[in-house]
This record gives structure tokens, sequence and C-alpha cells, in this order.
């Protein structure tokens, strides 16, 4: 699979990394067995880059204990999501227990409290506990926020939703994170599933099979790719076949203009 440098972060990351959204918020011991093998997967497929937050409830855990002796072959990127200080502070806190002391990238979500946070998330990168720092927000009408975050010069790196159906971030996101140097983490790349609700037929993507493209889910994560602006992808799933498949579409060749609008007209996107 392709790699990537995350802007100026430092890091080489993976083209498709992994969401745990959802899926890895489980408990029991059969869910976490699952959620281990999804692991075993994501690392033998080189999808490597694992995306959390406390607002995931026990996906932190359930990741960390997923990467007990075997932290040093994963890219952990989480985030500080807290109103106050001292809640910032206590998930920081359990998050490095988590994941072995050191955090990859380091995220505000949806930009709570960025301003406090951020001084805490220098102060750890600066202890050599982060490697880098990111902001994250989901929804359009955070943008311009989100933009004079990434205009102080005090992050590396943005995650934003990106997809045929979710295409604000073209505007002034992306341009501003290219001109800046900026990191770009793809989140919702099937827009949580919306897109999968009707799946072109294999005649329909026909068109796209010399670029190692067989199914919609592949064709959605290639058409990300296919912006060099975008760096790395976080697909959620809790089936570990969809890892390797999902794997497969960080592969060049990519997209052109021709095939990025036809993967949109079958969407049905703007």
């Amino acid at each position: 699979m392709e790699h990537r440098a995350l802007g100026k972060t430092g890091l080489q990351v993976p083209v498709v990394g992994m969401g745990t959204w959802r899926t890895f918020d489980v408990r029991g011991e059969a869910a976490k067995r699952n959620a281990y093998a999804i692991v075993d997967t994501a690392l033998k497929a080189g999808a490597n880059f694992f995306d959390s937050s406390p607002m995931y409830g026990a996906a932190e855990q359930v990741l960390g204990e997923a990467l007990q002796g075997r932290r040093i072959q994963a890219l952990v990127a989480t985030k500080v999501w807290a109103s106050t200080r001292s809640e910032g502070e206590s998930q920081v806190k359990r998050a490095l227990k988590f994941f072995g002391n050191y955090i990859d990238l380091y995220q505000i979500h949806n930009l709570v409290n960025w301003l406090e946070h951020l001084g805490l998330l220098e102060r750890l990168r600066d202890a050599g506990q982060v490697r880098a720092i990111g902001a994250t927000h989901y929804s359009n009408s955070a943008f311009g926020e989100l933009r004079h975050v990434m205009k102080t010069g005090r992050i590396t790196a943005i995650q934003i939703p990106y997809n045929p159906f979710e295409r604000e971030v073209e505007h002034e996101i992306l341009p501003l994170a290219a001109d800046l140097g900026l990191g770009v983490v793809v989140m919702r790349p099937f827009a949580e599933g919306a897109m999968m609700r009707r799946i072109p037929s294999e005649a329909n993507l026909a068109p796209l099979k010399p670029f190692g493209v067989t199914t919609w889910g592949q064709a959605l994560i290639k058409w990300i790719l296919s912006d060099q602006r975008c760096h790395v992808t976080i697909p959620a799933t809790s089936h570990a076949h969809r890892i390797e498949e999902n794997a497969a579409a960080g592969e060049p060749p990519w997209f052109g203009k021709e095939e990025r609008e036809l993967v949109v007209r079958l969407a049905g996107g703007r």
C-alpha cells in the first residue's frame, strides 16, 4: 500500500487506515476478540493508522488492548474532547496509558475548547509524548473556525469529512491545507454508510477496473485518495475481510478527472 507524508507532521502514513467509532466501542469477550482480529488483519494489510477518541466510548481502551505488545507497529491518532482543562487532562492521561505513553497524532475533537487544549498538547509534544497535533470537525458550519485554527501555525494536520456527497471542503479547506502544508485525514469516506445504500452495478464500475477497483467501496476510497491533498482515509468496519478490500484501494494508479466524475455520477452526488 502506498504511504504518504502526512503534511508537516513527520509521519509517514498508509493512505488507508481505520476508524474506530462504533466498531470498537464494544464489551464482552466475543466482541473484543473480533476487534482484536480486525487489528490483526489491518496490521498485516499495512493499514496501521488507527483513529479513535474518548467520544467513542470504550474504543480507545479496546484499541489499546488490541495493540498490547505491538504498539510500535501502529500509528495511533486520538483526540481530546472536553469542555474543561481538567477533563481534557484526564482524557490525555488515560489515552497515554492505553497507548504506551505516546500518541502519534493528537487531535482536538470538533474544536471543543481548542485554545486551552492546544496549549496542553503543545506541552506534551515538547515532552516527546505527542508526535503531531491536529484539529477535527465534521460540520461545514464550523469550517470558518477550522480555517482560523489552521492559520495559527500551531497544528500540522486536520481531519474532515470528504466523499461525493460531502464536498464542501473542496472550496476552502483543502486548498488552505495544501497552501499551509497540513496533513489531511479524511473521515466518513462512505458518508456514514449512506453511500453504500445504492451500489452501482458491475457494468457501471467496469471503467474503473483498470485502476484495481472491483467494489463500490474501493471506488469511493480511491476517489478520495486520488485527490493528492488527502493523505489518509479512515473507513470503519466490524468485518476483518473488509480491511483487506479497503487496503487494496490504497494502491496506484489513481483516478484522473474523468474517473472521479464518473464516481460522482454513480453516487448521485453533486
